[in-house]
């Protein structure tokens, strides 16, 4: 593991050199991925690395882990509550469109939740140019197979350290770089509603696509949940579509 962080901590560092910023930053919202990540870019950039908390009625716990992820790395942080900003904004959507009878309540908490997390992206994006920064994705291999990240939100970032490792590979990341042991061990949230699960959402655990992402059988229920997952979400990994004047 000592091996695989060297690498990473070398690739950021080169990344930063090739793009001509000045360092990187990270949101850090309490979780496995992000927590690694913050621990990642302070030790490539120790000058130059911040850590940022965008809360948006996130849970006095979670906000807790993300604090503490801070402590434990010693990273330069920065907290924008952006709860009243979700508030007022998506209050105006919806009001335009109740005023035109168009307001789909089904997919009412989806949309908000995008909104969540696309604010947040344009929150490190706006302190990125100001620190000339660029911004670190936490995207691990099963959720990049599966297409679990907004699209221009978690998933607008700049570049992916951890894209190629399975959940798995990133907890034990975690432990050799000494991330809190409740971050270590908790469920996986990428805080868009109250209670939500990472797990639960998808119908699969992390550990089964970690097995399917390795070539190993899992059941074929598991199985076509996953494929299905990677199929519907094929337009974030890959490049706009185009209209090809000829």
């Amino acid at each position: 593991m000592e091996k695989e962080v060297n690498a990473i901590v070398e690739w950021l560092q080169d990344q930063v050199k090739l793009a001509g910023v000045d360092g990187l930053l990270v949101g850090v919202s309490g979780g496995l991925d992000s927590a690694v990540v913050a621990n990642l870019i302070k030790r490539a950039c120790p000058d130059n690395s911040l850590g940022v908390l965008m809360p948006i009625y996130t849970s006095d716990a979670d906000l807790d882990d993300a604090k503490n992820v801070i402590e434990q790395c010693k990273i330069d942080s920065m907290t924008v509550d952006l709860t009243k900003t979700h508030n007022v904004m998506y209050e105006q959507i919806q009001n335009g469109l109740k005023e035109k009878d168009e307001f789909n309540e089904a997919n009412d908490r989806l949309a908000g939740a995008n909104l969540r997390a696309r604010l947040r992206m344009s929150t490190l994006y706006t302190l990125a140019t100001n620190y000339n920064y660029m911004v670190v994705g936490t995207d691990n291999a099963a959720e990049w197979y599966t297409g679990y990240f907004t699209k221009y939100g978690d998933g607008g970032v700049d570049i992916l350290p951890v894209v190629e490792y399975t959940k798995t590979e990133v907890r034990e990341m975690a432990k050799y770089l000494e991330v809190p042991q409740q971050i270590v061990t908790k469920k996986p949230s990428a805080d868009l509603w109250e209670d939500q699960t990472d797990e639960s959402e998808m119908g699969v655990s992390y550990d089964t696509i970690d097995t399917y992402l390795k070539g190993n059988k899992i059941s074929d229920e598991d199985k076509e949940i996953i494929e299905n997952l990677h199929k519907r979400s094929a337009h974030k990994r890959e490049a706009l579509p185009q209209f090809n004047r000829s």
